[in-house]
């Protein structure tokens, strides 16, 4: 009976240390487990921003560079570009008008050799016969390389050919809801000068913009 007691509480002890190292090895287990966890996270962490950032290097390598309107060649190209973009629609005549007749206010942002993203198309002439107004008739970029200063940048080169030609002030009109154009006009000191209501065919209000340059 006594052997048979003794055995009993052997064979007890023994299953206690079992229990207690098996314990033992989960809890020194999973500090591991935490560990290789956050290791994951922190490489899928890295291969997030290295994808990002290739994106970012990727999304189009070549530079913009800026043209003034050289030949008919082109106009497909800002046809293309200003019909995606302007809620208007322009017949080719209605280029044609203003192209032609001030090609030197009429600037085409490349990027490649005949990738056209971003135009302007202007106008100057003696208005009432006091000022010589200079109109931005069409502005447009397109929206795969916006936030690149494109649509400033081709404002500023129209004025700039504006003021060569002895222009006083330029107007523009852009609809009321259009807050990107109307912030960008502003930005480079336009003023709003009238509401026309119903100007667009859509039924929008249109804000004319005015620039005094005398």
């Amino acid at each position: 009976m006594v052997q048979a007691m003794a055995a009993n509480n052997q064979q007890n002890q023994l299953v206690m240390e079992t229990t207690s190292e098996q314990v033992d090895n989960i809890s020194e287990e999973k500090p591991a487990t935490e560990h290789e966890k956050s290791k994951v996270e922190a490489d899928d962490a890295t291969n997030e921003v290295s994808n990002l950032v290739a994106n970012v290097s990727l999304a189009d390598p070549t530079p913009i560079t800026y043209t003034q309107y050289s030949d008919e060649t082109q106009m497909p190209l800002i046809m293309r570009l200003i019909q995606k973009d302007l809620s208007e629609p322009y017949s080719i005549y209605t280029y044609r008008y203003f192209i032609h007749n001030w090609p030197n206010l009429c600037f085409l942002a490349m990027s490649g050799e005949d990738n056209c993203v971003g135009a302007i198309v202007c106008k100057l002439d003696l208005h009432k016969k006091v000022a010589r107004r200079g109109y931005i008739a069409m502005l447009a970029v397109d929206s795969n390389y916006r936030k690149r200063s494109i649509g400033s940048t081709l404002v500023k080169k129209a004025i700039e050919a504006m003021v060569e030609d002895d222009a006083d002030e330029v107007v523009l009109e852009t609809e009321i809801t259009n807050k990107p154009a109307l912030k960008l006009y502003e930005n480079l000191g336009f003023v709003r000068d009238k509401r026309l209501f119903r100007y667009y065919l859509n039924g929008v209000d249109a804000s004319r913009l005015k620039l005094w340059l005398r």
